[in-house]
């Protein structure tokens, strides 16, 4: 209904330097609303945010909100949230050292007659905000005795209390778990009676149809389509993100893709870090991907850091290739054919201020030594062919990393270690954060990588993504190998794996 609109974004288009990001793009956001906004990374999705709460100016196209009889321009995200339009990123951008409620009022305190914060009353109103959203904590603690989504359900309460009409959640549920995601969908129910207009920008797809009335989809920074929750198959929504069919996400694993070499490419022995990791054996064949699990912070990834050198074994052996190796740095197992993809990509993968040639060829060049440089027309040569090869969205070799998408930089990383050609490669989340399309292709390229004989080693939180890869999986729980799960892999073979530590 026309009179239910709250929010219109028509035409609009924004160009950065040799990038077309958004072309001619519209949205339609109606009151007590949740609207998913999806796309591959890359697709504008956070440009067209940028552009509505005033980050970014635009060219062309307009900006109606209801309550303005003519278009808006919003030149900063102050001036977007005196109107009413909020956004709460991923990063929960609130002050942990301080307390809930000096969080909720930070900048708009209760005074007294003297000028002072009067902190009774501020801690009074706080408590009833938080109750009117059905969110129980204690005021007068600080914010980083918190879970991370009651951090970002307190980040909401102080838009609503803000007046917000239109609420942007960026990601808000990639760093969450399961129970928490359902509070936080709980809270946008509520806010969903009470008229707010929320815009939900995920890469999950099943929380897509878990909680939202109507999706619009972007392509290549432009329009795509919008559609209703009802109307819209999850195999529709794919095909229409990557812009033609694709094939069923559940067989992307060929039938008899298990290794059939008995060649044991890397063996561990009782191989343990005192505080991280307790002893355990492990052992990948040649050509073959197996699959680490359990709940966060189960020890996955120690166990592959302690596999690869970056926590030093302090107890067992490790072998490769059916020889000793005894890596006490990084270095060391880069050089015996081991890379690694870590599962933070900007504290331990990628230096933002370099270029993405320059990010490629880190690992190589560490490998040779400082005075072996690579020449730069090789550089250039392997830059190049990477690009093209995993099909990194770049204007240029030369465009600094951080200027690309989050699915762009992992693929970036993984450009490295294919340079140095290993012979063991471990991925720890390489597909988080990043969009189905590049899921897809990050799949299909392990699989690819172990046809060639390529041993991997797989982490992923969705079980689902390493029944798809996977022929094996370690289970692991409070820092401990507890069992593998060999021959049929179902789901609920692994979760029961994981809450029990039974060995299948």
């Amino acid at each position: 209904m026309e009179d239910q609109i709250l929010l219109t974004m028509r035409g609009v288009s924004k160009t950065f330097p040799g990038v077309k990001a958004l072309d001619n793009v519209s949205i339609t956001l109606r009151k007590g609303e949740i609207h998913a906004l999806m796309g591959e990374n890359g697709a504008g999705k956070s440009t067209l945010i940028k552009v509505l709460t005033g980050v970014h100016a635009f060219e062309e196209g307009e900006i109606r909100l209801d309550g303005f009889d003519e278009p808006i321009i919003n030149h900063t995200p102050i001036e977007a949230q005196k109107r009413g339009i909020v956004t709460v990123y991923q990063e929960v951008n609130l002050c942990p050292n301080l307390s809930v409620a000096e969080n909720l009022f930070i900048g708009r305190e209760p005074k007294t007659k003297l000028g002072y914060i009067d902190w009774r009353k501020m801690n009074k109103l706080s408590r009833e905000l938080l109750k009117r959203l059905d969110i129980d904590v204690d005021v007068t603690q600080t914010l980083e005795n918190y879970s991370l989504a009651i951090q970002q359900m307190v980040a909401i309460a102080r838009a609503v209390d803000m007046d917000c009409k239109a609420l942007i959640l960026d990601e808000p549920t990639s760093s969450l778990d399961e129970n928490e995601v359902s509070k936080l969908f709980v809270l946008m129910r509520h806010l969903r009676e009470k008229g707010v207009g929320i815009i939900f920008v995920t890469h999950f797809l099943e929380q897509v149809y878990a909680v939202c009335d109507r999706i619009t989809v972007l392509r290549n920074g432009e329009f795509a389509g919008e559609y209703t929750v009802a109307e819209m198959p999850r195999f529709k929504l794919v095909a229409t993100m990557l812009g033609k069919d694709v094939d069923d996400l559940d067989s992307i694993k060929p039938e008899g893709c298990e290794s059939n070499c008995d060649e044991i490419a890397v063996e561990a022995v009782g191989l343990g870090h005192k505080g991280t990791i307790k002893p355990f054996d492990f052992h990948i064949r040649k050509g073959e991907v197996v699959g680490v699990t359990g709940l966060l912070g189960s020890g996955r990834t120690e166990m592959v850091r302690c596999l690869y050198g970056a926590d030093h074994a302090q107890s067992g052996t490790l072998k490769m290739k059916g020889k000793v190796l005894k890596a006490k740095a990084p270095i060391d197992s880069i050089k015996s054919g081991m890379g690694y993809l870590p599962d933070d990509r900007k504290a331990d993968g990628l230096i933002s201020e370099l270029s993405v040639r320059e990010n490629i060829v880190l690992a190589l060049q560490a490998r040779q030594g400082v005075f072996k440089t690579l020449p730069l027309a090789k550089q250039y040569e392997l830059a190049d062919s990477f690009i093209e090869m995993l099909h990194i969205k770049t204007a240029t070799r030369e465009t600094p990393v951080s200027q690309l998408s989050g699915g762009n930089q992992q693929k970036v990383i993984l450009a490295r270690w294919l340079c140095t050609h290993p012979d063991f490669l471990i991925l720890d989340e390489p597909t988080r954060g990043i969009d189905i399309g590049t899921k897809t292709e990050f799949q299909k390229l392990i699989l690819k990588f172990a046809s060639e004989g390529m041993s991997v080693v797989f982490i992923s939180s969705e079980i689902e993504e390493m029944l798809r890869t996977c022929t094996r999986m370690c289970v692991m729980r409070d820092g401990e190998k507890v069992g593998e799960i060999d021959g049929e892999m179902t789901q609920e073979i692994v979760m029961s794996a994981i809450a029990g530590g039974e060995e299948k």
